[in-house]
């Protein structure tokens, strides 16, 4: 059993390859535990310490001869993760378009070309839902984005349903909510403060919350995204049914309540650090985003959530070694 993980040299493509290694095996086509025999980690740029036991390829995601190279006959099983994210994605919109719809299209191409179809499973964004949607947000709610990032995971959604429904691959998406906290430096994606006013004051460095207080964001901790790809992977096909695409399940949090559980967790001297900096971007592509769910299918298909936003920060803390 061969795994292709696209975003590889991202947090949650190594996240995701290392837990593989643990875990040693994923499900096949008839439900049965396989020994995993490779991962292979595809992105533009790797971090510095790469692990002997996985194969890393620096690559562009349309290169179709790269991709056939990647995704062979003994391919069971595609992560796509690469992604250019929404304020990228927003910013130069042609970039978007050649990674997110392009590059997505690239792998479903390579994957279709395959005698024995891999499990194909895409992580796409709340980001779908940005228009006329109810304040809670259930399985029945179409998906309208007013974004470019948005637009583009939806039409890789209707692609993915297709191309399962004509056995081309066997699609599994996850509508993955603002992942919090993500450790390292920010990235370029809107939602990034969720993770910032928490993660550079617990490693005493301020922080500006670019929205105020009482603006809610759907979130889930970068463990739990991990366990929610394995376990979709391991789904049988008839779980899905004829639509593969999934909200996953998460926690409302306002940036008011995610500072006082800090303050709570690490004191005021940790918690001071944070500035309130409203930045009117930012906030108004927040407040375009749902804040609650109701993740009836999801929780019946076995996904979790996290406990409260507490809950993530203590997680986030051991994981990462802090002393408070």
């Amino acid at each position: 059993m061969k795994v292709l993980i696209t975003g590889g040299g991202g947090f949650l493509g190594g996240r995701l390859a290392q837990a593989l290694l643990k875990r040693g095996t994923l499900a096949d086509a008839n439900g049965v535990q396989r020994e995993i025999k490779e991962i292979t980690l595809l992105d533009i740029t790797f971090p510095a310490q790469d692990d002997p036991r996985l194969k890393y390829v620096c690559g562009d995601l349309t290169d179709a001869a790269l991709l056939s190279t990647l995704i062979g006959p003994e391919t069971s099983s595609v992560f796509h993760l690469a992604s250019i994210v929404s304020g990228g994605a927003e910013a130069d919109f042609e970039l978007g378009m050649r990674v997110n719809l392009d590059g997505t299209r690239a792998v479903m191409e390579a994957c279709r070309k395959q005698a024995r179809v891999p499990r194909f499973i895409f992580s796409s964004s709340v980001a779908a839902f940005g228009h006329g949607f109810p304040p809670v947000v259930d399985d029945n709610v179409v998906a309208l984005p007013l974004n470019s990032y948005g637009a583009q995971k939806v039409c890789c959604e209707y692609l993915i349903n297709d191309y399962s429904r004509r056995g081309f691959l066997d699609g599994r998406v996850l509508r993955l909510p603002t992942i919090s906290v993500r450790p390292g430096k920010p990235n370029l994606a809107k939602s990034s403060y969720a993770s910032g006013i928490i993660r550079e004051p617990l490693n005493g460095v301020p922080a500006r919350c670019p929205v105020t207080r009482d603006t809610g964001i759907w979130i889930l901790s970068p463990g739990k995204v991990i366990d929610a790809m394995i376990h979709a992977h391991d789904l049988p096909a008839s779980a899905w049914g004829v639509n593969r695409v999934l909200n996953l399940c998460g926690t409302t949090a306002t940036a008011g309540e995610m500072v006082d559980a800090l303050r709570r967790i690490a004191g005021d001297n940790v918690a001071n650090l944070i500035e309130w900096a409203p930045d009117e971007d930012i906030q108004a592509f927040i407040d375009s985003l749902p804040v609650r769910f109701k993740t009836n299918r999801a929780l019946m298909m076995g996904f979790v959530a996290d406990k409260d936003v507490e809950t993530i920060i203590r997680d986030y803390i051991a994981d990462q070694g802090i002393s408070v």
